[in-house]
């Protein structure tokens, strides 16, 4: 419940610390989960120390129990091991702390982290931080490559050294950080972001070497997969040895299975691709080679055809063949000329042998009526009735005598 102050009326000191515990007393004994970073047994002491922390954040909460609690798992719980403890959180008033009351501490087994790993890693797969379609590809050939591994390891010496036998250009920008322990995460993480601020830095390699299950648990911590899933430059997973299986290599855009690896799969060899380079220019060579080949011998092929060899023979050829057809056109225009002449002549001296106008110069009349009507009758006239003689060089008038 609040307490009602003001500047008038405060609390003193002692009474807060009084609430503050009292609130704590009614939550009662819990299970936490975390990771031994200290543990105190002094000889004769009856009680034990502890400190626990999440190894994911930068929190620690101090535990006690009583010798005999401990005792039941000294042999296989030290520092750094993760424990589950039930435990009554107290709150010591005199100096204003909280500390937990271990009544049973029990180890994370291998088989319980790999439990919780699998559906950790089920829930991330289920939002598609492991989708191949997320992972990006890596450059081929990159400038500055950032390294995050353990200080002066045995990881972060193989990547440089076979990095730069295969490409002595190639640079490095390494943050050393702890690659176990409680402050494994935080530190790769805080190391992973600042990489990837970087404009410079090409591709990210997360490299440790091998080592139990508990060693790698770091690099299956959910804030580290989100990370890197978050990032725009391609990471690498170069964890522990083949067999190892980390969740970062779900979510990184490739998989190395050793720190040696990595350098192979991230830097090209120089020897390899100076013979590549060799071999494609032979081949290019060749191929020009081949072609300017063939087209030598198209060339030569069209050269050596007649209309090539002389050009004017199939002029000359077609000239032959065009007088030959202009003089049989002339003849047969000249043919048809000559009959179509002597058919008008016989024609037109039918037309004036049977003109009416020949027939007058024989000396025939022709007689009209008045109204130019030919008498072809006798009986079409009367006596005493003019008629017009029609002559072949002229016309007159008769009469009718009756």
């Amino acid at each position: 419940m609040a307490v009602n102050t003001t500047p008038e009326a405060p609390l003193p000191v002692g009474e807060v610390s009084r609430l503050i515990g009292g609130w704590i007393d009614r939550l009662g004994a819990v299970w936490v989960e975390g990771q031994i970073t200290q543990l105190s047994r002094r000889p004769g002491a009856g009680v034990v120390f502890l400190t626990l922390r999440d190894p994911s954040y930068d929190i620690s909460v101090g535990v006690t129990c009583y010798r005999q609690v401990f005792d039941a798992v000294a042999d296989v719980v030290s520092e750094g091991a993760r424990v589950v403890v039930l435990a009554k959180p107290e709150w010591y008033a005199p100096r204003g702390q909280l500390s937990l009351r271990a009544a049973e501490i029990r180890p994370v087994g291998v088989g319980e982290l790999l439990a919780r790993l699998e559906q950790l890693k089920k829930t991330l797969g289920r939002e598609g931080l492991f989708a191949p379609e997320r992972k990006k590809p890596l450059p081929f050939l990159p400038q500055l490559v950032g390294l995050v591994c353990g200080r002066a390891s045995a990881a972060e010496r193989d990547v440089l050294e076979n990095a730069r036998h295969r490409w002595p250009a190639v640079r490095f920008e390494v943050r050393s950080v702890a690659v176990q322990g409680v402050h494994a995460v935080p530190q790769v993480v805080q190391a992973v972001k600042e990489l990837d601020a970087l404009d410079d830095v090409d591709v990210i390699i997360v490299a440790r070497g091998g080592g139990s299950v508990e060693d790698l648990l770091p690099f299956s911590d959910e804030q580290l997969i989100r990370t890197v899933a978050q990032c725009r430059t391609p990471v690498v997973s170069a964890i522990g040895h083949e067999p190892d299986n980390p969740l970062l290599d779900h979510v990184a855009d490739l998989r190395a299975s050793t720190p040696t690896d990595a350098a192979k799969k991230v830097v090209p060899d120089v020897g390899e691709e100076y013979e590549r380079v060799r071999l494609l220019r032979d081949r290019a060579r060749r191929c020009v080679a081949a072609l300017v080949d063939r087209e030598e011998r198209g060339l030569a092929h069209a050269l050596a055809r007649p209309s090539i060899q002389d050009p004017h023979r199939m002029i000359d050829v077609r000239g032959d063949q065009v007088a030959d057809l202009l003089d049989r056109a002339r003849r047969c225009l000249r043919h048809q000329l000559d009959r179509a002449d002597s058919e008008l002549s016989h024609t037109h001296a039918r037309v004036v042998a049977l003109s009416p106008a020949a027939t007058l110069k024989r000396g025939y009349a022709v007689l009209q009526k008045a109204d130019g009507h030919a008498v072809r009758d006798p009986g079409e006239v009367t006596g005493g009735e003019a008629l017009r003689a029609r002559v072949s060089e002229g016309e007159f008038s008769v009469r009718v005598d009756t």
